[in-house]
């Protein structure tokens, strides 16, 4: 009998260690995971952000402008989160600016015969002559409804750009491809644009409206292929970090994210100036009276010179009842991380370089 009772005593002793001791390799395998997948996610994000720009322009008349990185910061006037559930405004936008390489630089022409030496375009379609090893019916199969093209006018002292966004496929039109869009305004706004490249919340002296003239053996009509950094909310109990490229389904990046906020140094003048996260706040040369920290740079892309990115995730919230773990950070019953990075764009092409 007290062998019998020793013997419970420890095997209850035991089971409760071995109990314990499942909970702390549980919490330990969710903080790893938690910790591989922020890598992750910003090992992704340097690969994007330091080839913004790819497939940009191959030509000796570049044009300076839109770049790299434009960014969609929210409000951090008051809390984002309402205890553990996150809201939008707790999640930045990064999208990274791209050509797409499989569809080559063309030039632009109002004209169904072709690009022709001086080209006046009515804002509402546009034709394009594909290269010689290309048929019509292969180019015109690469320009998709919804698809956004940019438009560029390689000059001096500034060259200048606008965005259209297709409403419907590309089509053949004898030799060439006819794609049709709605017209920019006449200060070179799209509408519908998705990027913030050419929108009304950009105050950027580049902007470019579709009634201008092109000249045909200068100017071009780019497709981009942009990849998008957001947070999908969807689920409240699990905000995703979300990569989306062009027109292919989003992939989750990461999950449990509570936190996603990006940042630019700006050049002004000759000075690079502090991380800003209010992209499209007045600045202070355009009469921001704020204090410095919460002045902007106007969503002029051309200033930017490198991203900061911060990224908050937490591990699976808890479902035991008895689990009394509150984090100081939101109060709730998991554990925090965060990571954070600068990533240097290499691919820039800026206004004064």
């Amino acid at each position: 009998m007290v062998a019998m009772a020793i013997f419970l005593v420890i095997g209850g002793a035991a089971v409760s260690l071995v109990k314990n001791h499942t909970k702390l390799a549980s919490s330990t395998q969710n903080q790893v995971g938690l910790n591989m997948a922020l890598r992750n996610a910003i090992s992704q994000m340097e690969v994007d952000v330091s080839n913004a720009g790819t497939g940009y322009f191959p030509g000796a008349l570049i044009a300076d402008w839109p770049i790299g990185i434009t960014i969609a910061n929210q409000s951090q006037a008051a809390a984002c989160n309402t205890g553990t559930t996150y809201g939008a405004n707790c999640f930045d936008t990064l999208n990274v600016v791209a050509a797409d390489t499989t569809v080559p630089p063309l030039h632009p022409s109002a004209s169904a015969t072709g690009p022709v030496d001086v080209d006046t375009d009515t804002g509402t379609d546009v034709y394009l002559t594909p290269p010689a090893t290309m048929t019509a019916a292969a180019l015109a199969a690469l320009f998709k409804n919804g698809d956004e093209l940019l438009w560029l006018k390689p000059g001096s002292p500034r060259s200048r750009v606008t965005t259209t966004t297709l409403n419907a496929d590309g089509v053949v039109s004898g030799s060439v491809v006819h794609l049709t869009f709605p017209s920019t305004t006449l200060n070179g706004i799209n509408g519908s644009e998705k990027y913030l490249i050419a929108n009304p919340g950009d105050n950027n002296d580049t902007l470019l409206p579709l009634t201008h003239t092109f000249v045909a053996t200068q100017d071009w009509v780019l497709k981009l292929n942009p990849v998008v950094y957001s947070v999908d909310i969807g689920t409240a109990s699990n905000p995703k970090l979300v990569r989306k490229q062009g027109s292919a389904a989003a992939d989750v990046i990461a999950e449990q994210v509570v936190g996603f906020r990006v940042g630019a140094s700006v050049r002004n003048g000759s000075a690079d100036q502090p991380y800003n996260f209010n992209a499209a706040q007045k600045s202070v040369a355009n009469g921001c009276t704020l204090p410095a920290d919460q002045c902007g740079y106007d969503s002029d892309w051309s200033k930017v010179r490198a991203v900061r990115v911060s990224l908050i995730g937490r591990t699976p919230p808890a479902n035991d009842p008895n689990n009394k773990y509150a984090n100081a950070f939101d109060g709730g019953p998991y554990k925090i991380q965060g990571v954070s990075v600068t990533i240097n764009p290499r691919n820039l092409s800026m206004n004064d370089q």
